[in-house]
């Protein structure tokens, strides 16, 4: 199982804003149920995009400034960086086959 890294508002620069390869961030909270749902699917992403995207969660109580920043209404909410910049979004929880059909195009 890949293992996926969380971010802070520290580190975020560093490992998604500077990355050279394409970014997947989960938006997430402890306390999110639809959250919970969604991690197995996130880390069978992480697993089969190992080497194109990097996976990364982002716990959005411990870091309220990105969540203000990227606009976070809810969570979860993946938002996909390409170059430094979002490229797609979803939020919810969503099917696994969604996010492939969302996200692949920008890999």
């Amino acid at each position: 199982m890949a293992d996926i890294s969380k971010l802070s508002e520290a580190t975020f620069q560093s490992e998604v804003i500077d990355s050279g390869m394409p970014v997947l961030v989960d938006f997430t909270a402890v306390w999110c149920g639809p959250c919970k749902m969604l991690d197995p699917i996130v880390k069978q992403l992480a697993q089969e995009w190992e080497g194109k995207v990097k996976v990364v969660k982002l716990d959005v109580d411990d870091n309220p400034q990105m969540t203000i920043d990227y606009n976070i209404m809810g969570v979860p909410t993946l938002i996909l960086f390409k170059g430094g910049k979002p490229v797609e979004r979803l939020s919810g929880y969503q099917p696994k086959d969604r996010l492939v059909k969302k996200f692949s195009p920008h890999l």
